[in-house]
Order: structure tokens, then C-alpha cells, then sequence
């Protein structure tokens, strides 16, 4: 279905089937209890010459109206837990991924590389403004930061998504699958430019990459 932009990171895959679990089953038993509300609002209504009658509630059915939302909740909780200890667990993200610190301020996202030295805050960083470059199908690892207020890291295409809180270090990893430009949206209302608070993420060969990250710091 094309409500989503197509998946372009290694986990993508698996959010969309999660919420699309989650979408079909709510979605029936939504359904199935308005059937149910115009039924007995129908088999029920007041008419004339016809007295009210009490009903006394039935044991057996209360167990599985229950019973079977508790087992459904369960099993969605479980599948949405493995989701995000792989994603969000620091013992999941990969020890090689490309580290890259992105520091959100009102109203841009500022993003630094380590230089040859693959240490961050040094003379040899590489450092640019709304422009995120990433080489495909390697890992990412992101550490975000807020000079300010709250903002929230957000790119559609890879399902990221996480706040960047002033004096907290978060972090998020995903693996760009396929080579193109994604919009980097500020998902956090943070003032009143926050509608333009927008960077691109350009994936592309790991080759193309690295010549680029050598051009940008020439160019500093």
C-alpha cells in the first residue's frame, strides 16, 4: 500500500509490517464492535407495547472478549520489543558503523564527521550544515545533540526518528539500502522557523562518498 514512502534502510521492512499488524487488527475489531454497537442499537430500539428486560452477563463470554485481546496485546508487544532492541539497543548497534554527530540548533541540523584521526572533536573533523552524506549499505550510527530546545531527527524513508534533547547524547543506527536523496524534517515543534528546518541525506557509493568527504574538507 502507498501510504508510506518506500523503505530505504535495513529495518524498514520490518516497521512497515509491524504497524501494518497492528493497522489490520485494531482496524477489524473496530469494525466488528460498530457491527456489533448498530446491532443491538437496531435489535434493542424502543417500541411500542414492549417493556425493558435485563440481561445478566454470560461468564464465558466476558473470559474470551478477555482473553483474546490480552493474548493479542502480548504477542504484538513481543514483536514490537525485538523491533526496538534492534534498533535502539546499544549492544545491537554495529561496532563498525560510520559515526556521525549531527548537533540540532533553530533552526538547522549541523553535522560532523570524524577526520582521518576517527576521532570527533578535533582539528581534522569535516563539518557541514544540512547536508548529511552516507555511504550504502553501510551502517550509521548517529549521535544526535540540541544547542537549544528539542527537535527530533526524522527521515521517513529510513523510519528514524528520535529527539535530540538539550545536555542528552541520543543515538540511533539504520543501514541505507539504496542510493539516493531523503529530506531530513525537524519532527518536533521548536519555534517559529521550524518549518524550514530541513537538511538532505544523500546516500550513495562508498567510493563517491569518501571522494566527497576528501573535496568537502579541502573546501573548508
Amino acid at each position: 500500500m502507498g501510504f508510506f514512502p518506500e523503505s530505504a534502510s535495513s529495518f524498514g521492512g520490518e516497521i512497515d509490517r509491524l504497524f501494518w499488524a497492528i493497522f489490520w487488527i485494531t482496524g477489524f475489531f473496530f469494525l466488528l464492535v460498530q457491527a456489533g454497537l448498530l446491532f443491538f442499537v437496531l435489535k434493542y430500539r424502543s417500541r411500542a407495547g414492549r417493556k425493558a428486560s435485563y440481561v445478566h452477563g454470560h461468564t464465558g463470554l466476558e473470559v474470551i472478549w478477555t482473553v483474546v485481546p490480552a493474548l493479542i496485546l502480548l504477542v504484538l508487544t513481543i514483536a514490537s520489543q525485538k523491533v526496538w532492541s534492534e534498533i535502539r539497543s546499544p549492544r545491537r548497534m554495529p561496532k563498525d558503523a560510520l559515526h556521525v554527530e549531527v548537533l540540532a540548533e533553530q533552526f538547522a541540523w549541523n553535522i560532523r564527521y570524524p577526520g582521518p584521526d576517527q576521532r570527533m572533536e578535533t582539528p581534522d573533523d569535516i563539518t557541514t550544515i544540512n547536508e548529511l552524506h552516507l555511504p550504502v549499505n553501510r551502517p550509521a550510527l548517529v549521535s544526535l545533540k540540541s544547542k537549544d530546545v528539542i527537535h527530533s531527527f526524522f527521515v521517513a524513508d529510513f523510519r528514524v526518528k528520535q529527539d535530540a534533547v538539550p545536555g542528552l547524547t541520543t543515538q540511533v543506527w539504520f543501514t541505507p539500502t539504496k542510493l539516493g536523496q531523503y529530506e531530513i524534517r525537524c519532527a518536533e515543534l521548536c519555534g517559529l522557523g521550524h518549518y524550514r528546518m530541513r537538511g538532505q541525506v544523500t546516500v550513495q557509493p562508498r567510493r563517491d562518498f569518501e571522494a566527497w568527504l576528501v573535496e568537502t574538507k579541502a573546501n573548508e
